[in-house]
This record gives structure tokens, sequence and C-alpha cells, in this order.
């Protein structure tokens, strides 16, 4: 039985981290991972699944850190996160001493 979460998840994240379909294969390709295209419109449209690997795989490129969550197995909401604001997480954490700039500027007390 497909899980359409995973369909649905998929796509999100895809489109979330402004990936083209085209790139999502050129980076399973870079990790020995051979699809067409097709495979992944595939995924993205419940018509078939990918196997275990290929879904980790996925969720790495995708920066999906609860897997579970995100595609619909326990009842916390998903935290996605683009590539962008990881990095800017990063960087933050880097000059802690920019911390309480970044929250003035942000309005987060």
């Amino acid at each position: 039985m497909k899980n359409k979460m995973i369909a649905k998840t998929l796509k999100e994240a895809r489109k979330q981290n402004a990936l083209s379909v085209k790139e999502v294969v050129g980076k399973l390709k870079e990790k020995n991972i051979s699809v067409s295209a097709k495979t992944i419109y595939g995924w993205e449209n419940a018509q078939s699944q990918p196997n275990a690997d290929t879904l980790l795989l996925l969720c790495e490129i995708y920066n999906i850190k609860n897997i579970l969550g995100s595609f619909g197995y326990n009842d916390e909401p998903p935290l996605r996160i683009t590539h962008f604001e990881e990095d800017l997480i990063l960087h933050i954490r880097q000059h802690p001493e920019m911390l309480s700039a970044v929250k003035k500027l942000v309005d987060f007390n």
C-alpha cells in the first residue's frame, strides 16, 4: 500500500529547495543512484515509491530532518528548512555576538 504522504512531501520538499527534477536526478546520480526524471515524477504522483535507501538520500538532499513526522508517521508537524535557512543558522552560530542584533531585527524576544 502506497503512502500518499510520501508523494506529497517529496514534491513539496523538492520545490521548497528550488530543485528541478533534473537536478535531483543529478544529485542522486552523484550518490550512485540511477533514476530517470520519469521515476521521480512517479514518486511525486504516488504512482510508485522509492526504496528505503533512496528515500533516505532524498531526505538528505531535501534537508528533511524529521523523517517520520514529515511522512505522516507521528503527530508532530514537520519542520522543514531550506538550505538557505540552514546556512543562516550555521552562520549565526559562528557569530554568537550577533545573536542579540538578529533577535532585534526579526523582533524575537
